[in-house]
């Protein structure tokens, strides 16, 4: 073909399908960076090129060593998350840098080519839950051509479905070390790039996200496709309880004969004491205070806007909010010392991956546990007193980690490490009970056929281990038999009948107790808490460390460390897949870890509530 052909328009051959039919087709001659020319096609699934080079010409060679092109042939639709006109410049043939190109003789096709791009991502090869951003770059000497291009593609790119448009976004300046407000810097140009509205609200005290989510009304919320935290897991449960306090409204969790219940359990509100709420929300897990937070000091990517909302929940809404709600999704920018949550739900604790996941309307439901202290101390009067959580619950060790690392806030994430270390060595146990639901093995396994049940005491070296099935990508066990939108609002503990209800209890000294919902992996336990503990089957994993010598409590805890390792393999730990528990202290006073929030609580229950929430996320892919 003769490429400066007047029969081609100036090398461009347009070919057009209506959008009425069948997969709509563009087709034109265009010189793309880092390639050289190629035809450019447009259809319903996505774009891919063809280079017009001769396969002799199809690399750049340097000193005779052939320059393999890794620039891929095509990309879809799903994965653009813009296009967009750019300044005219040159389209070089090369991918070398572009003064080290014109040095080695690869000079532009054009210096003055109009250009356009298209944004998308690569999976990275050492780690398939990374994404890279990536940029193809094509250009012609024609403007209108590729504004057709742009305009066309941005088409498509409108009919895509679930793509947040709107976001309500909090950002904790001082998360983990303290970069939170740069880590929001780093990816708001993608939410530019993706056209969407946001609007930021850079906190400046503690418990301030709790108290706009509960007071912001209804009407205004359902204005936003979501709501986003740029902070770590402390940060995001704020928001979640701030979001639920004045909106949810479920029955307080089961419990066994003897269990004190003094208000009635059917008819039961979530709302919470707004004061006492926010004094055991002030201390966020990873985050460092507000105090030294200035007013005006915002950057012009963050906007002008400063939120002072009002510390009391507003409970009377205007118009009701739908809980569960398939179309309002969180989102979280990990900018925290554990991120766990985040790593759970896409794979990698990157604040680029999670941006794309966001703009590009992606979508996974969680499990959400409510948990209700009845009594603070064993002196206290009966008060209920409900919070949310979406990780993890923790008594003992974990309660005395997050207690005494509130000491040290000053050495930043490295406090856990030393509060931890401080008291491992102190290694105190404590008298308690915990009654769990039986739930029975036919329950868990009408979850997946794959799937497993080990309601019992796991043994030490038990060579009968249950089969893990690790939760991931359109993972079978979280979308199989799950229930809609409409039954999920309204349901309580799953799979409880109070007529069949069977509770098991367990009564002793324990080092820890903890309620996994998700598998809780992070850079210190790489395969979490539970490794098969799953985002949305509708099951807590209760963890229960009996009293033993400090040698094999080492042993449990090198064993959460390494990666394949097997923590719960141990006579002293006690591993239970439940729907709901009740925990009783014997001590004068107890203090939890609710996904790193203090916590104080002699007497609580709690149930789990199936994929009560949705965030931007896919689950990992490995």
């Amino acid at each position: 073909m003769d490429r400066n052909s007047d029969d081609d328009d100036d090398g461009n051959a347009l070919q057009n399908a209506s959008f009425n039919g069948e997969a709509p087709l563009l087709s034109s001659n265009l010189f793309m960076d880092q390639v050289g020319e190629v035809v450019l096609t447009l259809n319903s699934d996505g774009l891919s090129w063809n280079s017009l080079d001769s396969p002799e010409n199809g690399g750049a060679s340097c000193l005779g060593i052939k320059l393999e092109n890794e620039v891929p042939n095509e990309v879809k639709l799903s994965d653009v998350y813009a296009v967009e006109l750019i300044t005219k410049g040159a389209i070089y043939k090369s991918k070398l840098p572009k003064a080290g190109a014109v040095l080695l003789g690869f000079e532009p096709y054009d210096s003055e080519m109009f250009r356009f791009t298209v944004h998308s991502f690569q999976k990275s090869k050492i780690q398939p839950n990374l994404w890279v951003l990536a940029v193809y770059t094509f250009g012609h000497k024609d403007l209108p051509t590729c504004e057709m291009w742009v305009n066309r593609v941005n088409a498509f790119l409108n009919m895509e479905v679930g793509r947040p448009k709107n976001l309500l976004i909090f950002i904790h300046p001082m998360s983990g070390k303290g970069n939170g407000r740069k880590t929001w810097e780093t990816v708001a140009p993608i939410f530019v790039r993706a056209k969407v509205n946001t609007k930021v609200i850079v906190t400046q005290r503690a418990g301030q996200a709790f108290d706009v989510m509960a007071s912001t009304k209804n009407k205004e919320l359902s204005s936003y496709d979501g709501v986003l935290a740029v902070g770590g897991d402390g940060f995001f449960n704020e928001i979640l309880n701030g979001f639920l306090s004045s909106r949810y409204k479920a029955p307080y969790p089961p419990a066994p004969a003897g269990f004190i219940h003094p208000v009635g359990n059917d008819r039961c509100s979530s709302d919470h004491d707004p004061n006492e709420t926010v004094t055991e929300t002030s201390q966020h897990d990873e985050d460092q205070s507000h105090q030294d937070q200035s007013p005006q000091d915002q950057s012009p990517l963050l906007g002008s806007e400063q939120y002072h909302g009002s510390r009391l929940p507003n409970s009377n809404q205007d118009t009701d909010f739908p809980i569960p709600s398939e179309r309002f999704r969180f989102g979280i920018i990990p900018a925290g010392s554990t991120d766990a949550i985040v790593i759970c739900t896409t794979g990698a604790r990157d604040p680029v991956t999670s941006a794309l996941h966001i703009v590009l309307g992606k979508r996974v439901c969680l499990d959400i546990a409510q948990v209700v202290r009845w009594k603070a101390t064993a002196t206290s009067k009966v008060e209920p007193l409900v919070h949310y959580t979406a990780s993890f619950s923790g008594y003992g060790f974990y309660g005395d980690v997050i207690s005494e690392s509130e000491k040290y806030r000053w050495m930043g994430p490295k406090r856990y490490d030393y509060a931890g270390t401080k008291v491992f060595l102190r290694h105190r146990s404590y008298e308690a009970e915990i009654a769990y639901l039986e739930v029975d093995a036919e329950h868990t396994n009408s979850v997946s056929n794959k799937g497993y049940s080990c309601s019992r005491a796991r043994t030490f070296r038990n060579s009968n281990k249950c089969e893990r099935v690790i939760c991931r990508r359109n993972c079978n066990i979280c979308n199989t038999n799950s229930v809609d939108m409409s039954s999920r609002a309204t349901s309580t503990t799953p799979y409880f009948r109070p007529e069949e209800a069977r509770w098991l209890r367990s009564k002793g000294r324990f080092l820890s107790v903890g309620a996994a919902i998700i598998s809780n992996r992070n850079e210190r336990a790489p395969d979490g808490l539970v490794v098969d503990a799953h985002l949305s089957d509708g099951f807590m994993h209760l963890i229960l460390i009996k009293d033993c010598p400090r040698a094999l409590y080492l042993w449990h805890l090198t064993e959460l460390a390494r990666k394949g390792g097997n923590p719960l393999n141990f006579e002293f730990v006690e591993h239970h897949k439940t729907t709901a528990f009740t925990f009783t202290s014997s001590g004068k006073e107890s203090v939890w870890n609710l996904d790193g929030e203090l916590f104080k609580a002699h007497q609580l229950s709690a149930q789990v509530f199936r994929g009560l929430i949705t965030l931007f996320a896919s689950g990992p892919e490995v």
